[in-house]
């Protein structure tokens, strides 16, 4: 089925702050609303946030994704010693952002740039790809919008990132990130509250999404007091699902429960006893005490 995939690139730039710990520059790329990779005035290097963009490390491009970040940095911060005369600001802490990637839907192949400037919170000049000129809504912004409309060779360059870079940088960490996750099992636990709670069969870290849980009694398949849930996503981009069993522990001490969950041809299963189970922290603390 189609998908919208996202690719999107945030700098911030903070000027007059005082705190110990918050660099005056930091950059965040995320894809499909993931953070892939990091960056900032303090570290001065570009730090993977998942770990098939370690492999992008590896790449000749890498080294130029890097240096775009401490360029911008540069630029940044006299960009916003500008914007504070433009609003007539000498002092105060104030902040600039930028935001601009592209969408792609992988079926119809149709795509969309964005690229959007703020200041302190607010909207200040922002690229129309579709009619390539800036606009803005602040009279502050005046002058950068005519500015920058006027850089037809600028703009030129932007038209043909929006079109064909954005999106050839998207397809190419999604062709990474699926390399990664295709090698992706499952890891599948028996879980339980308390000693009387519901034994939940969870199954996590798995790519991609398709995946059965089945419960068996005495071989045999059990689908009596079972709430399958939802199929839900991780952050790194693979997936889990749980499927509950709702019987009281006499009745699987006394007959042998099995936890199957299949995915991608490969069986996994998970005997229902005492040792299988994991449990919460104050459980495990209780019954280390008993004993």
């Amino acid at each position: 089925c189609s998908e919208l995939h996202t690719f999107t690139t945030f700098y911030t730039e903070i000027n007059g702050q005082t705190n110990a710990g918050i660099p005056e520059f930091s950059s965040v790329t995320t894809l499909d609303g993931r953070q892939i990779d990091y960056y900032d005035s303090e570290i001065k290097k570009l730090i993977p946030r998942q770990d098939w963009m370690k492999e992008f490390m590896s790449e000749d491009r890498f080294k130029e994704y890097a240096e775009i970040r401490e360029r911008v940095q540069q630029t940044n911060k006299i960009n916003i010693t500008v914007l504070m005369q433009q609003f007539s600001q000498t002092h105060g802490v104030h902040t600039y952002q930028r935001m601009y990637g592209c969408e792609w839907d992988d079926e119809t192949e149709d795509s969309r740039g964005f690229d959007q400037y703020g200041y302190d919170g607010e909207d200040y000049v922002t690229l129309d790809v579709k009619e390539l000129r800036y606009i803005t809504a602040v009279r502050q912004g005046v002058i950068t919008m005519i500015k920058w409309n006027n850089d037809r060779e600028q703009l030129k360059l932007l038209k043909q990132y929006y079109q064909h870079e954005c999106v050839n940088w998207l397809k190419h960490f999604l062709m990474l990130r699926k390399v990664d996750l295709e090698r992706r099992a499952p890891e599948v636990s028996l879980l339980q509250r308390y000693p009387s709670s519901p034994v939940v069969c969870h199954a996590t870290g798995f790519y991609p999404s398709g995946l059965t849980i089945t419960w068996l009694k005495n071989g045999q398949d059990h689908d009596e007091d079972v709430d399958l849930g939802e199929l839900l996503p991780n952050e790194d981009g693979t997936f889990q699902k749980t499927s509950t069993l709702y019987i009281p522990p006499e009745e699987w001490k006394k007959n042998q429960f099995v936890c199957e969950v299949e995915h991608m041809g490969t069986t996994f299963r998970r005997i229902l006893t005492e040792d299988e189970i994991k449990s919460n922290t104050i459980y495990q603390n209780e019954k280390q005490a008993l004993r």
